[in-house]
């Protein structure tokens, strides 16, 4: 039987740093402005740039957490855009996927954040 504290467990191969030092965070149930859908050639689907309602925060959200009412939007669960600055080598547990990134936390330190997928491996057990 396979150890569980090995399941989930990604290495990274390529270093990401964050272009947010600022994260959006949000909370269910909180209303936000919509702005433009992500579109680039790296895969992320779904993200759509958002605003708080009093322009203090913004950042990319997942389409999937936000019921779209027009140019408005009602967040679905409490989310934040913080992106994880990591290293090459470094070990990460993934909790969460969605839309070509993963919500991971380090094994170091215990901090969490989203890293771009395809700058991280999954670590095989066997």
């Amino acid at each position: 039987m396979a150890d569980e504290r090995y399941k989930n467990v990604y290495i990274v191969t390529k270093q990401h740093i964050s272009n947010y030092p600022n994260p959006i965070r949000l909370f269910k149930g909180q209303a936000v402005i919509i702005s433009k859908k992500y579109e680039g050639n790296e895969g992320w689907n779904n993200w759509i740039y958002c605003y708080t309602k009093d322009k203090h925060l913004e950042g990319w959200v997942p389409e999937q957490i936000i019921h779209i009412q027009g140019k408005q939007g009602l967040i679905l669960e409490d989310y934040i855009a913080k992106e994880l600055e990591v290293n090459v080598d470094e070990q990460l547990i993934k909790t969460k996927e969605l839309n070509g990134w993963i919500w991971v936390k380090r094994l170091t330190n215990s901090e969490e954040g989203w890293v771009p997928k395809e700058n991280v491996k999954e670590v095989n057990d066997h």
